[in-house]
């Protein structure tokens, strides 16, 4: 079967898209359902959105789709039908991003996975067919004020770092796969109360609640949509926030502004910030939180050698990247290399 793919490069695609005059949304989504062949499914899917001027990545899997993309406003209507279309994701629920200009992605990338989400699981018993329960905003706030529930943030630990709910007990890890034996660990004594998993969008709480059950928990519940979701339901109707910070996101804005709240410390000088970047140094690409003095003091860089490299004619800086180990030098977001690294001298 031949790959599809986009033969045009990453730099004029990027040009084209901030040539466009028209809108664009970006919206996230997923669903549990089995899919027999996913290449077929992918090829199909690949066609069909691009031809409607669909960017974003969008993974398939035999457990399912996992997607976050941009679309042309004009298109909204077109998309969503065809997404109808299918069964299984009839009335799909879409997660239109909270914070958005529309130019978070700018080529279309649809994978085929071994999961939708990793995660590690092997049990061969293990189904998706048992999951918590659904609660919506007002339900999760009322859930926050009973001090027995048990509020478990199902995101790495750069995410819960930025922003988590009120109470939110951190799984301090690098991984979602890392988590679930983790989170079954720390709550093995608390099988009979309620617990409520929450995550971004929704597909890794829904399946940690699933897994909980699995694994002898009996009550469990697991936001509906995520922080996405939940926010845009306490703005429309006007609750309040238990959600404090920013809700990190996997494209090029790194995050939503949810409140006004800053709890996190630029990891250089230790003063209040709370904006993820990317290492500026092309052989680093360390994601890490930076404040505007630290910006303009390294360049955007994480450390001094990194503003070093940074600085040299980019033929030099070539020849360097060339010359190390590319496993020391390569887009990290470990929880256990990250704060040594920054304080490099």
């Amino acid at each position: 079967m031949p790959v599809l793919h986009n033969r045009v490069s990453q730099a004029e695609l990027k040009k084209i898209l901030y040539a466009e005059t028209e809108k664009r949304i970006t919206i996230s989504f997923y669903q549990y359902f089995p899919v027999t062949d996913p290449k077929i499914f992918r090829d199909e899917i690949y066609k069909t959105l691009n031809n409607l001027k669909v960017f974003g990545r969008i993974y398939i899997a035999h457990e399912g789709i996992n997607a976050q993309v941009s679309v042309p406003e004009s298109n909204m209507g077109s998309v969503r039908d065809y997404l109808y279309s299918f069964d299984p994701l009839h009335g799909l629920r879409l997660n239109i991003a909270l914070d958005d200009d529309g130019r978070s992605f700018w080529v279309l990338k649809v994978k085929v996975r071994e999961k939708i989400v990793a995660d590690g699981i092997t049990d061969p018993g293990f189904s998706m067919v048992h999951k918590g329960k659904y609660v919506n905003a007002a339900q999760m706030n009322a859930m926050l004020e009973d001090e027995e529930t048990v509020v478990i943030d199902m995101r790495n630990h750069y995410e819960y770092e930025v922003g988590h709910f009120v109470r939110a007990i951190e799984v301090p890890s690098d991984t979602f796969r890392e988590q679930l034996p983790m989170a079954l660990d720390m709550l093995k004594d608390r099988k009979d109360r309620k617990i409520i998993m929450y995550c971004t969008g929704g597909i890794r709480c829904e399946k940690a609640s699933a897994y909980m059950l699995h694994n002898g928990f009996r009550n469990v519940f697991h936001l509906e949509g995520g922080i996405i979701n939940y926010t845009r339901q306490t703005r429309e109707g006007g609750l309040e926030s238990k959600f404090i910070g920013k809700n990190f996101v996997f494209d090029d804005r790194l995050g939503e502004r949810i409140t006004d709240d800053v709890i996190a410390l630029c990891h250089q000088c230790g003063q209040q910030a709370d904006t993820h970047i990317n290492c500026r140094n092309d052989g680093c690409h360390l994601l890490f939180i930076q404040c505007p003095a630290c910006m303009e003091k390294f360049d955007g860089c994480c450390s001094e050698i990194c503003q070093t490299v940074y600085n040299l004619p980019l033929e030099k800086q070539m020849e360097l990247r060339r010359s190390v180990d590319k496993g020391l030098m390569k887009f990290n977001k470990s929880r256990q290399r990250l704060r040594p690294r920054l304080h490099e001298k």
